[in-house]
C-alpha cells in the first residue's frame, strides 16, 4: 500500500538524500455489465469489497445476491449483475469525497435508520483507541480508517486514501458476510461529511463515531434520518451531535 519514493530529507540547515514511505494512489475503473461506471482514486486493496460496497451504497443492487460476478484486473473492476439491462443513471457529481468516487445527494429521498441498536461510552473509547492505531498512518502519514463493529467486537477494518472508499469497503465486507448491517456501529478516523453519513443510511448502520469533526450539512440530515453521529472521540471525550438515545447514558438529540 505504499511505496519508498527518493527525497531530501531537510532538519533546519541538514539536508540529505533518503527514502521517504508515500502511500499508493492508483486509478481503477469500475464497469457494470460492459459500461463504464465510474472511475476511483483509491489504494489498491480489499477490492471485491469495495465494488460491493460501492454498487449496495450508491443503490445499484439491493443485495449482494444480484452480483454474479466481479473480476479484477490490473486497474479495471468488471462487475456482471443478474439484471444485465439494468439502467445506471446519469453521471454523478463529486461532493466533499476525498479519493476521486462520485456521488449524489438527494436528500428528500434518503432512508430512515430502523434500529434500536446502541452502544456504550466505553465501547467507544476501547474501539477508537483500538482499531484507530495504524501502524501505515505512522509510517505514511496519509491513510484514512474505518472500521465496522458489533460493540467492542472488531468485524471488518479497512484503510484506503479516502475514508469513503473505506466506508464502502468494510459495508461491502459486512454484505458479503451476511453481517446484519442495522446491528453494528462505524468508527472512522476522518471527518464525517454528509455522504459518509448517506452511505450509512444506504446501509442501515445506525452509528458512526469519528475521532475527527462533522459538518453542519452531516448533522442536518443524519438528525432528519434518525442516524447517531458522534465527533472528535477521543480519550474520555466525545461529542454526541444526534440521536444520543442509542448511546448508553447520553440524552443528546432529538429534543
Amino acid at each position: 500500500m505504499f511505496k519508498r519514493l527518493s527525497c531530501t530529507k531537510v532538519d533546519g540547515e541538514n539536508k540529505k538524500r533518503d527514502l521517504h514511505e508515500v502511500i499508493e494512489e492508483v486509478p481503477f475503473a469500475l464497469f457494470i455489465n460492459g459500461r463504464h461506471a465510474m472511475t476511483a482514486m483509491m489504494s489498491p486493496v480489499q477490492l471485491e469489497d469495495f465494488v460491493t460496497g460501492y454498487l449496495y451504497t450508491e443503490q445499484i443492487i439491493k443485495n449482494v445476491d444480484e452480483i454474479e460476478s466481479i473480476r479484477i484486473e490490473k486497474n479495471r473492476m468488471s462487475v456482471i449483475t443478474r439484471n444485465l439491462f439494468k439502467v445506471l443513471g446519469p453521471k454523478k457529481t463529486i461532493l466533499s469525497g476525498c479519493g476521486g468516487s462520485a456521488s449524489f445527494i438527494d436528500t428528500e429521498k434518503l432512508p430512515k435508520v430502523t434500529s434500536d441498536y446502541s452502544i456504550t461510552t466505553t465501547d467507544i473509547r476501547t474501539s477508537i483507541k483500538a482499531v484507530l492505531n495504524s501502524e501505515l498512518h505512522v509510517t505514511t502519514g496519509g491513510i484514512h480508517i474505518v472500521a465496522l463493529l458489533d460493540g467492542e467486537r472488531v468485524i471488518a477494518v479497512s484503510e484506503d486514501i479516502g475514508r469513503h472508499n473505506a466506508l464502502d469497503r468494510v459495508i461491502g465486507y459486512g454484505l458479503r458476510n451476511k453481517i446484519d448491517l442495522s446491528k453494528t456501529w462505524v468508527v472512522v478516523s476522518g471527518r464525517i461529511s454528509s455522504e459518509m453519513v448517506r452511505k450509512c443510511l444506504i446501509a442501515n448502520v445506525p452509528i458512526i463515531v469519528s475521532r475527527g469533526a462533522t459538518t453542519t450539512l452531516a448533522v442536518d440530515i443524519a438528525e432528519r434520518t434518525g442516524l447517531t453521529v458522534v465527533g472528535f472521540a477521543r480519550s474520555a471525550k466525545m461529542v454526541v451531535y444526534t440521536h444520543g438515545e442509542r448511546i448508553a447514558g447520553v440524552d443528546a438529540g432529538g429534543e
